[in-house]
């Protein structure tokens, strides 16, 4: 078999979803390796490391004409019957750009289970962990104060106070690094359940006496709750946050718009130069007064919707992203090297999109409205 990696071409992207190193791991399982001409210069990677891990490099042309296989962070520009795409389509969200009618077999990184199996093939873990590291960083650049307590022979400087709202992967990075970089940090998730995570980084749990029920996925994902609910939650979250010098935000459910959990009334009630960075904001953001891809001032409140946070750490999100993908390609092939698609794995039949035509996947074909099959 003959994998392709191709250049991201898509607005913004530095990262590469395969490294030299996974090249290597490729090599090594008996597949070859063809790589398009400055594929990962922008990461840090350049051609001749990956002609030294084994890889042929050439033009784009070539690759979509050769390739068995091709992996990417987006998925290629062109989709030949006989192709197999590995890449993020994001077909929860939207369900109905799927470029099924190629014919090409698919398979969407975003859709891998979240199972203990699988965590080494999980890309939305891998990105969402350095998301959360630098949006701390951004907020504590962006904030007029400095997060750590400092005592100066001119005074002690107490120190910043970090809510971190949401407590996924991006999440727990977050006070993670709020906490080392020496802030007091309250963090709060409509999970329960992960309560002791958030104290065993040293934050404060922030309990609200609202009843969130069974508030959690069988995949470990936060469950859309109800408008209702959200109100309650809002509302009993803004005394929290007028006492907050920085808010991060990261709440996201699969699939759909991120909730609003910090209206303009909850922002307007905090000081003048704190900030509030929405680690969600690529879904529509989580504070209500957010403008993806924009830092803008409102009264006096700093509020940052950065965009693709993990292409700008991309020569580690690249390394990550390598790993995951490689690990996924390597459950789908033999000690022979050759390609099985063993759809009684969770993980094959889970993540497979798209075959022979036709969206095969039942939570997306059931957005498209069409009839729900097994896949096979």
């Amino acid at each position: 078999m003959l994998v392709g990696l191709m250049r991201e071409v898509a607005s913004g992207e530095r990262r590469v979803a395969l490294v030299p190193a996974g090249v290597s791991a490729l090599k090594k399982a008996k597949l070859e390796v063809i790589v398009e001409e400055g594929a990962g210069v922008e990461s840090g990677y350049t051609d001749q490391a990956y002609r030294d891990a084994g890889a042929e490099v050439g033009k784009a042309p070539d690759i979509l004409k050769k390739a068995d296989l091709v992996v990417g962070i987006r998925p290629p520009s062109v989709l030949r019957p006989d192709l197999i795409s590995i890449a993020l389509y994001d077909p929860l969200s939207a369900p109905k750009e799927v470029p099924a009618a190629s014919g090409a077999t698919l398979f969407s990184l975003d859709l891998i289970p979240r199972t203990t199996r699988a965590q080494a093939m999980d890309v939305l873990s891998s990105q969402s962990n350095l998301a959360g590291y630098l949006g701390v960083l951004i907020g504590s650049t962006e904030l007029s104060k400095i997060l750590p307590m400092m005592t100066t022979a001119a005074g002690t400087l107490p120190p910043a106070k970090v809510l971190v709202l949401g407590a996924g992967v991006a999440g727990l990075q977050a006070i993670a690094t709020a906490r080392r970089l020496g802030a007091v940090v309250s963090a709060y998730d409509v999970r329960s359940a992960v309560k002791e995570q958030i104290e065993s980084l040293g934050a404060r749990f922030v309990e609200l006496p609202i009843d969130a029920g069974d508030s959690q996925t069988s995949g470990g994902y936060a469950k859309a709750m109800g408008e209702e609910f959200y109100a309650r939650q809002r509302q009993l979250l803004g005394d929290v946050l007028a006492e907050m010098d920085m808010v991060v935000t990261t709440a996201l459910v699969p699939g759909m718009k991120a909730p609003i959990l910090v209206t303009t009334a909850m922002a307007e009630r905090m000081h003048s130069g704190s900030v509030i960075v929405d680690l969600a904001a690529e879904k529509g953001g989580n504070c209500e007064l957010t403008k993806p891809g924009e830092t803008y001032v409102h009264n006096g409140v700093k509020i940052v919707g950065p965009l693709n946070l993990a292409s700008s750490l991309c020569t580690h999100a690249s390394l990550l992203f390598s790993k995951n993908v490689t690990t996924f390609l390597l459950n789908m092939v033999s000690k022979e090297g050759v390609f099985e698609m063993k759809m009684e794995d969770p993980i094959v039949s889970g993540s497979l999109l798209a075959k022979g035509g036709e969206v095969v996947h039942a939570q997306v074909r059931e957005r498209l409205g069409l009839e729900v099959k097994v896949n096979e």
